[in-house]
């Protein structure tokens, strides 16, 4: 019964990160909403994996270390409070690997992202007519002018690496 609600907490994980990568993608927004699913989510992992308190402590010090990142002005507030969703999803002693899966999927998100300044030209001016068309072009303007990068998108790749793998 445990590993049924554990693989069915996976997913839904699994599903909300995805919803937050495509969210930052388009928008560059992440949804405090799916920030707060994700948090429940992990709770829900935690407390059928019979772990305590040291949940808790690990996404408090993320959230802080994520919150200095943000302050310096190298991070979204958005990813913050996703970052810290994350790490409710794993036990504590699995926090750093989740860390630096997230932090390598970061590296090659930038790696992606510095590639394509250099392909992508400026957006032509004609105007796609079908959604994902537009969101291209858009994606295609954000690069060319150097914006941020979608980090939740290097958070959920991160993040559900470990979930799979751990």
């Amino acid at each position: 019964m445990h590993a049924m609600i554990s693989d069915i907490a996976i997913a839904v994980a699994i599903l909300l990160l995805m919803a937050a990568a495509a969210g930052d993608i388009a928008t560059r927004r992440v949804s405090n909403r799916l920030s707060i699913l994700l948090a429940i989510d992990g709770l829900l992992l935690q407390a059928v994996a019979g772990v305590g308190v040291a949940t808790f402590i690990a996404a408090i010090v993320v959230f802080m270390v994520a919150a200095c990142c943000w302050r310096a002005g190298l991070m979204g507030g958005g990813d913050v409070k996703l970052l810290a969703a994350a790490a409710l999803l794993v036990p504590p002693r699995m926090v750093p690997g989740l860390v630096v899966c997230i932090a390598f999927a970061g590296g090659i998100l930038g790696l992606l992202y510095l590639g394509l300044r250099v392909l992508v030209g400026t957006p032509s001016i004609r105007r796609p007519q079908r959604l994902p068309g537009r969101l291209l072009r858009i994606e295609q303007y954000r690069i060319s002018r150097g914006f941020s990068l979608p980090y939740a998108s290097a958070i959920a790749a991160g993040a559900a690496f470990v979930l799979l793998e751990g």
